[in-house]
């Protein structure tokens, strides 16, 4: 017995199939056309009636309307065939007919030739202008039905507007990319800030360990070995730490002018803190923790900002109230995954998030993804490589 279609994926499958069934079914409106303009049939709708000597010419152009979305280059070939057909095949002596069928379908191709220059690269977009406009001018002359020579000044008038509109529709958006671009160049930048600033902290904490150790093992070096080789042991394993925290997040500057937090690092243990929150916010967090030991507090650093940053999209985008997080220590890397069952949706949007926590990740040589789940909502996973000292 075949399995069933999921109901999440039933959208998908129609939106890819129904666009085909309207390429596979045009021909026959084609054919159909020049029979319907001479009988008297039509569909009714309330109170409209739709006579199929009209219906068909727009099924023509209408049916590979389907396409535009991803294939509007085919679309806009079938519309215009579709229409050069139906105007080459009708022949009705009623010059009205000819010039409303022909009004009808030749604007629907006209509006088309503005969706393919605003999607398409000039390279595509001018050469179909150019044919579009030749056809339409060389087809008014085709079954003329009244005023050949103003439709096809009309055409000209119509297809250049249309290309006008578009040209300038895809200006924006390449505008619009620019713009988004710069401002995920700058949210990198402040992210990196961020992160050294933070590790600016870390690096006075360790120091000031250092500083104070080191003035215990001068003042007791002759009276009491064993406290000062303890306290030079301190100032080895400090010295260590620190220098492997500032080698995970090289490349990450600092501003001379900012202020040093005196707020304590926050760090695993503080994970709870943000269940919190996050129920303040009217966000059920379900905090997971797999294995447990000691990470170097630049990793701990990043899993709370990035867990922060996660449960934070979750309240803002999300639409649900749950989320799950597991954080995983194994003996070599610390997993952390943050789901929910919300409206998902592409990665993007107006906040930089998404650029933070991956930039964070990044300097810290891990993995990091974030992407719609199938089954619906949203997963960040994120892979962080734990150092020698840590593995266990």
């Amino acid at each position: 017995m075949p399995a069933a279609v999921p109901p999440r994926r039933l959208p998908a499958l129609l939106s890819s199939v129904l666009p085909w069934v309207g390429v596979a079914a045009q021909p026959v409106a084609v054919l159909y056309a020049p029979v319907a303009e001479s009988g008297g049939g039509g569909l009714g709708f309330g109170g409209w009636w739709i006579p199929l000597r009209y219906l068909l010419p727009a099924l023509v152009v209408a049916l590979p309307a389907g396409l535009l979305p991803r294939r509007p280059l085919v679309a806009l070939g079938m519309m215009l065939a579709g229409a050069t057909m139906v105007t080459a095949t009708v022949n009705s002596g009623e010059d009205s007919y000819l010039s409303d069928i022909w009004y009808l379908q030749f604007l629907v191709v006209d509006v088309t030739v503005g969706v393919v220059v605003a999607s398409r690269s000039r390279r595509l977009a001018l050469p179909a202008t150019a044919l579009v406009l030749v056809v339409q001018v060389v087809v008014a002359f085709v079954n003329p039905g009244t005023d050949p020579v103003n439709r096809a000044v009309l055409s000209v008038l119509a297809v250049v507007t249309a290309a006008t509109v578009g040209s300038s529709v895809r200006a924006r958006r390449r505008y619009a990319v620019a713009l988004r671009s710069h401002a995920a160049a700058e949210a990198v930048t402040a992210e990196r800030l961020r992160i050294a600033r933070e590790l600016h902290d870390m690096v006075a904490h360790s120091i000031g360990i250092i500083a104070i150790q080191a003035g215990v093992g001068a003042r007791v070096i002759d009276t009491q070995p064993a406290q000062a080789r303890a306290a030079l042991r301190t100032i080895e394993a400090t010295s260590r730490d620190t220098l492997a925290g500032l080698r995970r997040t090289l490349g990450a500057l600092r501003r001379p002018e900012s202020a040093s937090s005196l707020d304590p690092t926050p760090g695993l243990d503080d994970l709870d803190r943000l269940v919190a929150a996050g129920a303040d916010a009217g966000i059920r967090v379900d905090l997971r923790r797999v294995g447990r030991g000691a990470v170097p507090d630049d990793i701990g650093l990043a899993v709370f900002r990035i867990v922060q940053e996660a449960v934070t999209n979750v309240v803002r985008h999300a639409g649900t109230d749950t989320c799950r997080v597991v954080v995983e220590q194994r003996p070599d890397e610390l997993g952390v995954e943050v789901t929910d069952d919300g409206r998902g949706g592409p990665v993007g949007g107006e906040g930089h998030g998404i650029v933070g926590m991956r930039e964070r990740v990044a300097l810290l040589g891990g993995r990091f993804t974030a992407a719609p789940r199938p089954e619906g909502g949203f997963r960040v996973v994120v892979r962080l490589p734990l150092p020698a000292a840590v593995k266990r």
